[in-house]
């Protein structure tokens, strides 16, 4: 045991090549802080001059995608098999995606990025009502859609390749439908790689603006404390520590608990704004602007100041993008584990429209109250606090609202302190979890001292960066490490388009014609009456699971004996927990598979028999192919139906295999596994079907 918990896991064809990269960025930077510091200014603006475009064009298409994805008759997929559950209820889900909503951005920003676009807008006069109309149309642009659409492409790619065809939970599975296996060589080794460098530099980023803020909170709350790179860096180290501990005392629990707590101060933060703020105002300015936004979001999508060019879209659009195409690996995967279950049109709508939504009503909150207290309550020193530093914004507004109430301002400035080293200790947490899983090739149960390297690893590169010029080297990293990540992700996209054709042309060949499969394609003239015993016929466990091991098993026996009479290799399969037999069909690349399987349901009200138990329960002979259950019920049949069902559903396969444009040589042996994990009983998650 003491052995299997040290015992690395990692690929070393990715691990030692990211290692690699990090390791002489942090020499370099730590040999003569000020060359660095040169060199990130230069990468900086030769990529906002000759990149800006492929940037705004590149998530312009991500959002385009999962939007027509998610309308799409491609919207029903499940991510997962298709008789798969979801794992979460939608109350819950949703709740999930609300808490990924918000972070250090909206900590940062919520009142620092209006105010700043106020005070010099891209365009037309500054501090005017129309600057300030401005300012948050452009604030909803920077967090709204867009953001979601990068967050939730990576989701959606990972959890559809993951979950509905078996591959690892890494972003090398992506570019299974283009080179097919070779993923497992350096193609895969490459895309991983880079990928961790994306997310090591997008958390680097996170927690260096997190830090910044941490210091200028403690110094606004205590003077004593000064504002510099020395107290920054203790600040990484102790905080790094916090994330370590919540690492070697487990993760889930860590992460659950401060989740928890996250939320809870949110909530507190907006809601005393909320209520002490204009609250009237806010609420007004919240449709206006969500209204302004959907109007102007096509110009503003393609709006690169072609013909004014300045370095305002490199330090504030480019930025962001960058940042989230960088940090899109981590959110990506984390949306990609709560939503396996979910068909692809309630993933795309769930993940872009709740936390945007919350996103909306936050710079609402925050951003429009600031505002008020600069154009109708005088508090104008406010814009010269933010262009002075923008992490003491937050700290700042409170003081000005609650000028009459300073303990309460004092308490908010000290909950928003607390609630950003949460965020950090989380962030640092979870994203050393999952740069550790993609460099293990997606494996998910690692030794917990490599995730105790990859927490150090991000709390030394935040360092550095804070060294090598704060801010500007921070923006250049996250942009500089999205450039590759933008390509991978435009790829992916493809990838999933290739491997969702595919299965469009699946489903029309292989869905299941119900009537076909009834009872009674050989009864006789009294077949109505056999078929009204068995619409009344609730049977139990040890009934069908004989009719499965008894009839199903020979009628399959039979199909494979002929089958093989015709050169074909076939074989049948029993097995228990839950009661099963299987019918596989192996020839060149067709690879065909049809299950008999036992399930249980709660027993409907109006088939209990007086003083049954309530939670009693009955059992079906369902059908269940590669894609996953197919909902319908074969006990009773005769033995010719269940053999006429099985020809069916085969010759369904072969005309799906003769008439699609490509195939997907899918590794099926995890998959299988996890379309076989139903419990024999899943009478708690399912109603009663129909017994037609």
């Amino acid at each position: 045991m003491a052995n299997s918990r040290w015992k690395s896991a990692l690929l070393l064809p990715v691990f030692i090549p990211a290692v690699s990269v990090m390791t002489l960025l942090v020499l370099g930077t730590l040999a003569n802080p000020e060359l660095a510091g040169e060199f990130f200014s230069s990468v900086l603006a030769k990529i906002t001059k000759d990149f800006g475009w492929f940037y705004m064009l590149a998530v312009a298409m991500f959002l385009v995608f999962i939007v027509v994805v998610a309308v799409s008759k491609w919207g029903r997929i499940k991510l997962g098999p298709d008789h798969g559950e979801a794992e979460y209820s939608f109350l819950t889900w949703f709740a999930m995606l609300f808490s990924a909503g918000y972070g250090i951005a909206l900590l940062f920003f919520g009142v620092s990025e209006p105010v700043l676009h106020y005070s010099s807008p891209p365009m037309g006069a500054a501090e005017t009502v129309d600057a300030a109309k401005q300012a948050m149309q452009i604030s909803y642009f920077h967090w709204g859609f867009h953001i979601w659409a990068i967050y939730g492409l990576v989701g959606l790619v990972l959890a559809y390749f993951s979950f509905r065809h078996g591959l690892p939970l890494s972003m090398r599975s992506t570019l299974y439908p283009l080179i097919g296996d070779k993923i497992h060589g350096p193609a895969g080794h490459a895309v991983d790689t880079f990928a961790i460098l994306g997310t090591m530099f997008g958390i680097a980023t996170t927690l260096g603006l997190s830090v910044i803020q941490i210091n200028t909170g403690l110094n606004y709350l205590w003077p004593e404390i000064a504002i510099n790179s020395l107290v920054q860096i203790g600040i990484i180290f102790f905080i790094t520590l916090l994330a370590i501990a919540s690492v070697v005392a487990g993760l889930d629990k860590g992460i659950k608990r401060l989740s928890v707590l996250n939320m809870s101060l949110v909530v507190f933060l907006l809601a005393v704004v909320f209520f002490f703020g204009p609250t009237v105002h806010i609420l007004e300015t919240f449709l206006q602007n969500t209204g302004s936004y959907l109007n102007s979001i096509v110009e503003r999508t393609f709006n690169l100041q072609a013909y004014s060019r300045s370095d305002w879209i490199g330090n504030w659009t480019l930025f962001i993008f960058g940042w989230t195409i960088a940090w899109a690996p981590f959110v990506g995967l984390f949306i990609a584990k709560i939503s396996r279950g979910r068909t692809i049109r309630q993933f795309v709508f769930g993940v872009m429209f709740v936390p945007t939504i919350f996103t909306f009503f936050w710079f609402s909150v925050f951003g429009d109250t600031a505002l008020n207290l600069i154009m109708n309550e005088g508090k104008s020193m406010l814009i010269d606090d933010v262009q002075a530093d923008q992490a003491i914004a937050l700290f700042k507004m409170y003081e000005y609202l609650f000028v009459d109430m300073p303990f309460l301002g004092s308490v908010m400035s000290f909950v928003t302190v607390i609630l950003i080293m949460t965020f950090f200790v989380t962030s640092s947490d979870s994203g050393s979890l999952v740069i550790d899983s993609l460099a293990s090739g997606g494996v998910s149960e690692t030794p917990a001292w490599q995730r105790v390297f990859w927490a150090s690893a991000e709390g030394v590169i935040a360092a550095v960066l804070l060294l090598a010029g704060g801010l500007a080297a921070l923006q250049t990293a996250a942009i500089a490490s999205a450039l590759p990540f933008a390509i991978i992700m435009i790829i992916a996209a493809v990838g999933m388009w290739r491997a969702l054709v595919i299965e469009g042309h699946q489903y029309d060949s292989l869905k299941s014609h119900t009537k076909l499969h009834r009872r009674g394609v050989h009864a006789g003239a009294n077949y109505w009456k056999k078929r009204l015993e068995g619409i009344l016929d609730f049977p139990s466990q040890t009934k069908v699971s004989d009719f499965i091991r008894g009839t199903g098993k020979d009628c399959l026996e039979q199909v494979k004996k002929e089958l093989e009479s015709q050169q074909w290799t076939a074989e049948v399969a029993i097995e228990e927990d839950p009661t099963r037999v299987v019918l596989t069909v192996d020839r060149d690349e067709i690879d065909f598979y049809y299950e008999i399987r036992l399930r249980g349901y709660i027993r409907p009200e109006f088939a209990l028999a007086p003083r049954q138990p309530k939670e009693s329960e009955y059992f079906r002979a369902e059908v269940f192919l590669r894609q996953g259950g197919q909902s319908y019920d074969v006990y009773g049949f005769e033995a010719a139906d269940i053999i006429n069902d099985v020809l069916n559903q085969f010759e369904n396969y072969l005309h799906f295999r003769h008439t699609s444009p490509g195939s997907l040589p899918w590794d099926m042996a995890e998959h299988d596994e996890d379309l076989h994990t139903d419990t024999p009983t899943e009478a708690e998650d399912n109603p009663s079907p129909s017994r037609g």
